[in-house]
């Protein structure tokens, strides 16, 4: 199954592209976006809240330490790159179902 959004880049390591909504009604995962996973926010694009709550949530969804995620693009962009070290293979094929 090819996850264009979802690249493997070492032993445990994966880099997500994902396409987020702030301010959303709550924090999910929304499907496909292009070649991307869509990702509503709740947090507000204020402050870097947004980006503070987008690592949580995948470093919670990941079952990882929140510094085990670093944001690698798009800091003021709605399309970002997310690099989430320590994943096991259950949470891959987690994330892998996703899209």
């Amino acid at each position: 199954m090819s996850t264009p959004w979802l690249r493997q880049t070492g032993e445990g390591c994966v880099v997500l592209s994902l396409h987020v909504q702030p301010n959303a009604r709550c924090t999910e995962f929304a499907g496909l976006h292009g070649e991307a996973m869509k990702l509503r926010l709740a947090a507000p694009p204020v402050d870097g809240k947004a980006n503070l709550a987008l690592c949580g949530f995948i470093a919670e969804f990941c079952e990882v330490p929140r510094r085990a995620v670093s944001l690698l693009s798009g800091e003021s962009s709605r399309a970002k790159r997310v690099q989430v070290e320590g994943v096991d293979d259950e949470t891959l094929r987690r994330l892998r179902r996703l899209g």
